[in-house]
């Protein structure tokens, strides 16, 4: 295939999985933008920084100003409140809902607009989660969020197919990055238990699937989520 002059913008690409996804877009011949919020020196060792909120209007229309042509968007920036429900502050929730739901409309809506007007079409892969199928409970907000994605994405991809725009979710399930170390040391041997492939998933398994949506060979593929979970949210929990 022929990526020549293509474009990607990876959100939330300083670090875990999107600083992966910024590097496999980047090996396979992409021009790798790099969205950041603080970590300008982590984004820049993956492709050129450019710094915004995904959850403020006003900085998306600057980092896509400065950007110009986009090709291909990922739409990673995701962050995470941790607590029961009735726990759950109206900070807290606003905070997730903006980055994770609002930052994903934002983005696309933005990048939509400039496929639309070159002409050219593109591809938009938004970064789902394991609760876009099952509950987590303790985690009320990021769940929402994600579900909310998931169906973003069904819509986005009706209204954008007219433009020659594709657009697709991936769902990762437990995947190993320095957060979900550091959450808990025995999160891989953990979630590699029960998990049917008998391992946890790595940054690179994710990336290879955006790849995959965001290239030719899945020209025909649109409003679609593709799990990358080692089939650990399909198993289900026999009481035997």
């Amino acid at each position: 295939m022929t990526l020549e002059g293509k474009v990607a913008l990876i959100t939330g690409a300083a670090t875990g999985i999107g600083r992966e996804i910024a590097l496999e877009l980047a090996r396979a011949g992409y021009r790798v933008f790099a969205n950041h919020l603080d970590n300008a020196a982590g984004a820049a060792e993956v492709g050129f920084p450019v710094q915004a909120d995904v959850g403020n209007p006003a900085d998306v229309e600057r980092m896509f100003r400065k950007v110009g042509k986009v090709d291909i968007l990922v739409n990673n920036a995701a962050v995470q409140t941790a607590g029961p429900l009735l726990e759950v502050t109206d900070e807290q929730w606003d905070r997730v809902i903006r980055t994770n739901l609002t930052g994903c409309f934002l983005c696309t809506r933005a990048a939509g607009r400039l496929m639309r007007d070159h002409g050219t079409g593109g591809a938009i892969v938004n970064i789902g989660s394991g609760c876009c199928k099952v509950p987590f409970p303790g985690l009320v907000s990021y769940t929402a969020s994600k579900g909310g994605i998931e169906m973003f994405t069904k819509v986005a991809a009706i209204e954008l197919g007219q433009y020659g725009i594709r657009v697709n979710c991936v769902a990762p399930g437990a995947i190993e990055v320095d957060r979900t170390l550091a959450d808990d040391p025995t999160y891989s041997e953990r979630w590699a238990g029960v998990t049917p492939l008998g391992r946890i998933g790595m940054p690179s398994d994710v990336a290879s699937a955006v790849l995959f949506l965001a290239s030719p060979a899945a020209s025909f593929i649109t409003g679609q989520t593709l799990w990358v979970d080692g089939a650990a949210f399909t198993k289900p929990q026999w009481p035997y």
